[in-house]
Parts: structure tokens; C-alpha cells; sequence
């Protein structure tokens, strides 16, 4: 089963109208398959401190799971963290004062939450 990644605003942990259609699709497969576990992780682009982006980035990973809990039996198969600017998908650093050159659309990558078939 390939999940896709769902994405964030700037700033933001709100589950976007496109994000939650691709939720609604992890949804029907993990009813289909009602021994299926998900563990999902939340992500940042690199613009804030650490600190902050940590922080974000599990709002992103509470609300995306909130989201699927409530649409799921047994609600404890899916589980996640927020991980911060850790693996961008590319070259946008910020890193010890670095002002990154990226567009927002590259920026946007970085802002997402990815999903891992466990069992």
C-alpha cells in the first residue's frame, strides 16, 4: 500500500481541503484492513527555531491522527510524531542564519506529514 504525504500551510496544522481527501483514502484502506497499523510523521520547512518547529510539527502529527482516529476502528492503530525541520525533501536550509533562496512551493515539500505501514 503506497500512502501519499498530505501538506501544510505556513505556520499552520489545520488538515487543508486536499489534505483530508488524501486522508479519506488512508481511511478507506485502513477499514478495509481492520489489522493494519499506520505511524505517521510530521514535518516542518526550516524557516523558525528548532524549539518552534518541533512544536509545530506534533500539532500537525496530533491533528493529522485526530483526524484519522475519529474515522477509524480502533483508533490506537494509528500513531505518529511530530519530527521537527528534520529530512527535508531538498535543499532548503535555514540553519545557523542562513536566509533560505527557496520559493514557497519548495518550502511547501518540507511542510508535510508521511505515512509508514507497520503490520
Amino acid at each position: 500500500v503506497k500512502l501519499k504525504p498530505i501538506y501544510f500551510d505556513y505556520n499552520k496544522w489545520n488538515i487543508r481541503p486536499d489534505a483530508a481527501s488524501e486522508l479519506d483514502k488512508i481511511i478507506v484502506v485502513m477499514n478495509k484492513y481492520p489489522n493494519m497499523e499506520v505511524e505517521l510523521l510530521a514535518y516542518t520547512d526550516c524557516r523558525g527555531t528548532n524549539a518552534y518547529n518541533n512544536d509545530l510539527s506534533q500539532k500537525r502529527a496530533n491533528s493529522t491522527i485526530e483526524y484519522i482516529q475519529t474515522r477509524i476502528s480502533k483508533p490506537t492503530r494509528i500513531t505518529g510524531k511530530g519530527v521537527g525541520e528534520t529530512k527535508p525533501v531538498n535543499a532548503c536550509a535555514c540553519e545557523d542564519g542562513v536566509v533560505s533562496d527557496c520559493s514557497e512551493t519548495e518550502h511547501q515539500k518540507n511542510r508535510r506529514s508521511e505515512f509508514i505501514v507497520r503490520k
